[in-house]
């Protein structure tokens, strides 16, 4: 079972169908969402998915709308009732919550946290993507939103967002998956940046030390190795001798040692002189 069905599993089978106040706005949500139709005054619901069906259905019933029929075309559920009409105004801000739940069990879908942080509600119309993105700013969830096909999809792309809109909906054991998987992604992530890091400082040394040994060997060829200081050319027969070595390395191996900057500063002299 994908995480995104796992999530809209636990969100409806959330029990507070007893509240008739919390019922009348999940509903109100489930109207909202992109995945509602109207025609001659009824309005169809459909979806795939079979919990989500079901909740809907009982939020009707407790809302004492009884006329109401659901059938199943392959894998699609539909619900067809009744038009209701969908009252906006002076919402309770207690109540937000219930709306977002419902909007999201409506047309609401997440990628596999595993790939990719992506959460996004499908709205049909303007003005209730508005009362949506408002709510979810009053909870401190930031959103963004675009438009398509006279619909609007709600997304959040950032993983603490996300993870607070989980918690809104009253999805506690899915908070916890996604935060575990967060936790593993976001190591995950730091070590291959550490190793990326890290390669790229080897690439960078063993390039170094391919021009300093190429500059060494010229030197010695045209005679000018043995007209050199003493000690560039000891740095000199200590980086033929250990190629992928450090330049701290390199300093601990002479005697006396000296520190990393003492032995660049010898190793650009060479390259100095190679170039002359």
């Amino acid at each position: 079972m994908s995480f995104s069905t796992e999530l809209k599993e636990e969100i409806s089978k959330t029990e507070n169908l007893s509240d008739k106040e919390a019922v009348k706005y999940e509903l109100l949500g489930y109207l909202m969402s992109s995945n509602i139709s109207e025609k001659d005054n009824k309005i169809k619901y459909s979806t795939e998915n079979e919990y989500n069906i079901n909740r809907f259905s009982r939020l009707l019933s407790n809302s004492n709308i009884d006329d109401y029929d659901i059938s199943i075309q392959g894998k699609i559920f539909t619900i067809t009732c009744p038009k209701i009409k969908i009252q906006t105004e002076n919402l309770p801000k207690e109540q937000i919550k219930n709306v977002i739940r419902g909007a999201y069990l409506g047309s609401g879908s997440i990628n596999n946290p595993e790939n990719t942080y992506h959460l996004e509600i499908g709205i049909r119309k303007k003005e209730f993507a508005n009362l949506i993105i408002k709510g979810l700013n009053e909870y401190d969830i930031k959103c963004n939103c675009i438009e398509k096909n006279k619909e609007y999809t709600i997304y959040l792309k950032d993983g603490e967002e996300i993870s607070k809109i989980l918690a809104l909906l009253g999805a506690n054991k899915s908070v916890l998956k996604f935060e575990e998987i967060r936790v593993q992604r976001e190591m995950k992530n730091k070590i291959n940046r550490i190793v990326n890091c890290e390669t790229a400082n080897m690439n960078k040394t063993m390039n170094a030390a391919i021009e300093q040994i190429d500059a060494i060997r010229k030197l010695k060829e045209n005679g000018k190795f043995e007209k050199m200081e003493k000690t560039l050319k000891e740095i000199a027969e200590l980086r033929i001798q250990n190629p992928s070595a450090s330049l701290t390395e390199l300093g601990k191996m002479l005697q006396p040692p000296i520190s990393k900057s003492g032995v660049n500063y010898r190793l650009k002299k060479i390259m100095e002189i190679g170039k002359e």
